[in-house]
């Protein structure tokens, strides 16, 4: 898996005024938990373009200025309800040993028999809940839909592997191909005609 690396410097001082005086600096609060305490640090708000807004799944190292750096992924972002500026970022630690949860990106595959006959290709889930050791989180989860004809589905269970281990049920469906508008009233007026 891809990571980012986030420059940080530990703060001291937490609370609602050190806080403010941050952001009007520019700057995010952050916590790292999951270690044998939580860690404090801030960081540029520009630091988090990379991880924030794009689809894909990232791994962070968080580089302080003391020269420690921590494993760790994005775990909770909250956002000004008005301005969208990044107000608060939690992260969760990573350990080679302990299993981990996130949410991975789906890459649809394949071109569907159904979808070059008239169907439409309807992506039901964009990310998927994994459950797996960090070594073995993958960058992106690959959904073939290479054998969907019209009303099919392709279920989670299709997608198994042994690295990791799927939160949602067995019956969620990932993508499927349905029938158009345009041919279901073309099927109608044939049926009048």
């Amino acid at each position: 898996m891809k990571s980012i690396t986030i420059n940080g410097s530990q703060r001291e001082s937490v609370g609602k005024v050190s806080t403010k005086a941050l952001r009007n600096a520019g700057m995010v609060p952050c916590v790292v938990y999951g270690g044998d305490k939580a860690v404090h640090f801030s960081a540029e708000e520009l630091a988090f373009s990379k991880l924030v807004f794009t689809p894909n799944a990232h791994t962070v190292v968080i580089a302080l200025d003391n020269g420690t750096s921590i494993n760790a992924i994005l775990q909770d972002i909250q956002f000004h309800p008005v301005s969208d500026k990044i107000l608060h970022v939690d992260f969760y630690q990573l350990f080679d040993d302990k299993e981990v949860t996130m949410n991975i990106p789906v890459n649809i595959i394949g071109n569907a028999p159904g979808v070059l006959a008239g169907g439409v290709l309807n992506r039901n889930q964009r990310k998927l809940r994994v459950k797996a050791l960090p070594a073995n989180l993958p960058d992106f989860i690959d959904a073939d839909v290479s054998e969907l004809n019209i009303g099919n589905k392709l279920y989670i269970t299709a997608l198994a592997n042994d690295k990791y281990t799927f939160l949602q049920p067995d019956n969620t469906v990932v993508a499927q191909v349905r029938v158009s508008r345009a041919a279901m009233k073309a099927a109608q007026e044939a049926a009048k005609a």
